[in-house]
């Protein structure tokens, strides 16, 4: 991350004047080149790490282009990417393709596989349980052998009735993000947060959650006004933070199953300041159990399971803290069918419980099939709200683009 975009693109492989002495220029001129043909607007001297998600997914699919590979490996390429970045990376492929470059293309988005796909090959539990020609094959037939069961709804929502306000936020703006958010959660309710990438979307969830500190405005916790001004105010409030990166920002890969799940509510496993282990093995077993997380056993390092089993971890630390107001940031990004119908349970499970939960997520169909209410951000600013008996996804893209005119 602490290299420049063009410097990534050719690691390894960089052209020099001399031994040992690279040519920079035309490192920088080849990179160029290649950004401009994924059409990328990026300077190659960009430190990585200062890019987003979706802009350094780019770089590392043009990192694999620029080798002249003819077998190329492409795991989740879409999973931050928005529509039209996914639509200059399709026609990259097919035109790759064309060149006679083979590539195998792992994803959960089904209707990917469709689009680009010449033949499907589905796993399941690290077996290959079938391979067909894409035009053979139907998505609700992929849905089944992925996950060895017939699914009666792909968004299985629970009508709830929300009770009592537990979060509310007036006028909240933070400089150069959001600008005068206001909007109320209740208990048993989904607030869906929909809306274009760079919208305000996660840094508004940042703020709520005290990563990062507002510029104006007020958030009120179960009626009464709250500075959250760290991670450790949010949880001591019973607030939980699913992020979008998982695993830079929700997990600490090299450690356990058991740590991560437990590391938010440390103080319920020690005694005058003695950690009680058979306490937090107890937990962690519990939730592992419940969320069906499919480990070897509590031990085994978060990096080695799967994105659905980690998702499954970072939800696990967010139930064991107890928390009663979730934000959920891209929930289900880069896990399996199966494992999103399983999150969505979940989030049915904790709604009927009483918890409130906040949910962001780019995919509209998950937003219209499991919010009892939508926001639609656009340029910072709240552009739309919908009931979700009203809501449709044109409605929503109108709002998302500006032309919508709120009722």
């Amino acid at each position: 991350p602490y290299l420049s975009v063009a410097d990534n693109l050719f690691l390894g492989r960089e052209p020099s004047l001399l031994p040992g002495i690279l040519d920079q220029s035309a490192i920088n001129e080849s990179a160029q080149r290649l950004l401009a043909a994924l059409g990328l607007d990026l300077d190659p001297r960009t430190a990585v790490g200062t890019l987003g998600i979706a802009e350094q997914q780019m770089v590392e699919i043009g990192k694999a282009l620029s080798s002249d590979a003819r077998i190329i490996i492409m795991d989740e390429p879409t999973s931050a990417l928005t529509e039209s970045e996914i639509g200059k990376l399709f026609a990259t492929i097919k035109t790759l393709k064309r060149k006679g470059v083979s590539i195998i293309y792992i994803s959960h988005r089904l209707e990917e596989t469709f689009e680009i796909g010449d033949r499907v090959s589905v796993l399941r539990d690290g077996r290959l349980v079938a391979t067909r020609p894409i035009s053979e094959v139907t998505q609700t037939e992929l849905i089944r052998l992925m996950v060895n069961r017939e699914l009666r709804e792909q968004f299985p929502k629970q009508k709830t009735q929300p009770g009592e306000e537990l979060l509310r936020a007036e006028g909240l703006t933070k400089i150069g993000s959001f600008a005068d958010i206001t909007f109320s959660l209740h208990r048993g309710e989904v607030l869906g947060i929909a809306g274009l990438m760079g919208s305000g979307r996660t840094q508004l969830a940042r703020v709520l959650f005290g990563v990062d500190r507002s510029d104006r405005g007020a958030i009120f916790v179960r009626g009464h006004r709250q500075d959250i001004d760290t991670v450790r105010a949010a949880i001591k409030l019973k607030m939980g933070f699913v992020t979008e990166d998982r695993k830079t920002e929700g997990l600490i890969l090299n450690l356990s199953v058991k740590d991560n799940i437990c590391l938010p509510s440390l103080a319920r496993f020690s005694t005058l300041g003695v950690m009680r282990a058979s306490r937090e093995q107890q937990a962690a077993l519990g939730y592992v159990r419940q969320l069906a997380i499919k480990t070897p056993g509590l031990r085994q390092r978060v990096v080695l399971l799967s994105g659905g089993n980690q998702q499954k971890v970072v939800l696990g630390k967010w139930l064991c803290s107890k928390a009663e107001i979730l934000i959920l940031d891209e929930p289900t990004r880069g896990i399996d069918v199966g494992a999103k119908v399983e999150i969505y349970e979940w989030i049915n499970r904790l709604t009927s419980e009483g918890a409130a939960i906040l949910m962001i997520s780019s995919e509209l169909p998950e937003i219209l099939g499991m919010s009892d209410r939508i926001l639609v951000m656009r340029h910072g600013t709240i552009a739309g709200e919908f009931r979700a008996s009203e809501a449709t996804q044109e409605r929503i893209l109108e709002a998302a683009l500006g032309s919508y005119a709120q009722p």
